[in-house]
């Protein structure tokens, strides 16, 4: 059997991104492991079973460098104007809805936001492939 756990990013300041996803994507902390030099914070969304690991590494003082490898995370939401709203409120500043339809037919519905250390993230509207 094989199932997808988690996903880790790096972050600066735990206070800041967890609450930054608290507030503008309802996830909750499932856990949180605290060590000498690092914490790792797990967080899930209401709806799934796969986690979000923040790592905070103690001695860190700098941003991180994120790289041109790394893409984003993408999350499904059933509202895409209430998680635009959301997100909004919880300080980010989200980027205009897309009506993705190449060829005319919707592919997906979505818009891009910045995590405060600077992660891009993918809000889907529920529908088609993404449920």
């Amino acid at each position: 059997m094989t199932k997808l756990a988690h996903s880790m990013i790096r972050v600066l300041n735990e206070e800041t991104s967890v609450a930054f996803y608290k507030a503008a994507f309802a996830m909750e902390i499932a856990d949180r492991l605290d060590f000498d030099d690092f914490t790792l914070i797990y967080m899930t969304a209401p709806e799934g079973a796969f986690e979000l690991e923040l790592t905070v590494n103690k001695s860190r003082t700098e941003p991180y460098d994120l790289g041109d490898g790394y893409g984003h995370i993408a999350l499904v939401v059933a509202d895409l104007e209430a998680a635009r709203a959301r997100v909004e409120a919880a300080g980010g500043a989200p980027r205009d809805i897309v009506d993705f339809r190449p060829g005319g037919e919707r592919v997906a519905r979505f818009f891009f936001v910045a995590d405060p250390d600077g992660y891009q993230i993918e809000v889907i509207e529920q529908g088609g492939r993404f449920r």
